[in-house]
């Protein structure tokens, strides 16, 4: 597992740089949820709750927007194309990120160097991209079952966790000689362990530095 913090300033508009251009001030988010080119996050408003609010009201790029109290703010937007790169790469928001008016902070993890590389070269497409930290942890043996352990090994042997994908989870399914359902859910728990194994080995090495 790698871990990464990545900083990003975009090349083009974004309403949450704007957020933080009148505020003069960074923002805290985090990513609920990814939907095609959309993203689902929640907005730290910190006492600009209802000047966020009408700004965001406004904006093309937003969906939906909502008040969480006086302190947040669900949004809906589309992506300046950050979410779906770490996504597509196989790679997961660590924490929450930071924006400010000029560029914004992604501590990402990923399973492979290679994902971060990926990452990284999506990032260039649409902004400068500076690598501000990226190490691998140690993490114990994660308790995966035999079967568990085979489908993700001939996942990562056949291409399947690559982008673009070089084996669907159909024919993934045909060669392990189970049902793509089978076959997915047991890439889901699977992951889901890989992940937070990495997450609780990543706590202990921070707290015991």
């Amino acid at each position: 597992m790698y871990e990464a913090t990545l900083h990003l300033q975009l090349e083009g508009d974004c309403v949450l740089s704007e957020l933080a251009s009148e505020t003069d001030d960074t923002i805290d988010i985090e990513v609920l949820e990814l939907h095609d080119e959309l993203v689902t996050l929640i907005v730290q408003a910190e006492g600009h709750a209802r000047e966020y609010y009408e700004t965001l009201s406004e904006a093309e790029q937003v969906e939906h927007v909502e008040l969480l109290g006086s302190e947040a703010i669900l949004v809906t937007k589309s992506s300046c194309g950050a979410y779906p790169a770490i996504h597509r790469n196989n790679g997961v928001l660590r924490r929450q990120n930071r924006i400010d008016k000029r560029s914004r902070v992604y501590h990402i993890l990923a399973f492979q160097h290679e994902d971060i590389t990926n990452i990284i070269k999506d990032f260039q497409s649409f902004g400068t991209v500076t690598v501000d930290a990226l190490s691998q942890f140690p993490g114990t043996d994660p308790a995966l079952t035999s079967r568990q352990r085979e489908v993700v090994e001939t996942a990562l042997d056949a291409g399947y966790f690559e982008w673009p994908r070089q084996i669907s989870s159909e024919e993934l399914a045909t060669e392990l000689g189970i049902t793509r359902g089978t076959c997915l859910e047991h890439l889901r728990k699977a992951q889901a362990k890989l992940l937070r194994d990495a997450v609780n080995s990543l706590d202990d090495h921070q707290l015991s530095t």
